[in-house]
């Protein structure tokens, strides 16, 4: 079994893969003006409209309620990318800071409120963990 995607209930399809296409660098593939999708290597960001909600089960999911998820990226420079998100990301929940398990995190806020994590490996342990 391999995980494939993660996807994002939104009210916004729009502003959110805003964010993200300018967040990640990635390009997102649009299905229709009520789903796209951003593709890297490991793993798919899906981002779709409440209105797909019903599709699957009418009220299951809600957007911009997330309180326990967080979606990672590991990047080559988290410091680089803390740089380049400045100036458009309006909620920073904590600056670069190197955690006790070997990765320099920067943690914050979609526009819905979602934690992002982006990443850097600095320790051995840690870099030999993401090394393949």
């Amino acid at each position: 079994m391999n995980i494939v995607s993660i996807r994002i209930i939104t009210d916004n399809v729009a502003r959110l893969v805003t964010f993200y296409e300018r967040a990640t660098e990635v390009r997102a593939t649009w299905a229709n003006g009520d789903f796209a999708e951003l593709r890297t290597s490991a793993a798919t960001l899906a981002i779709a409209s409440t209105r797909t909600v019903p599709v699957f089960a009418p009220g299951s999911a809600r957007p911009a309620e997330n309180h326990s998820v967080i979606t990672e990226f590991l990047v080559d420079d988290v410091d680089r990318a803390y740089g380049n998100l400045r100036s458009f990301v309006t909620d920073v929940v904590t600056e670069p800071t190197t955690m006790p398990w070997g990765n320099r995190s920067l943690l914050l806020r979609d526009p819905d409120g979602n934690l992002v994590n982006f990443f850097t490996p600095v320790t051995p342990a840690a870099v030999a963990k993401f090394t393949r």
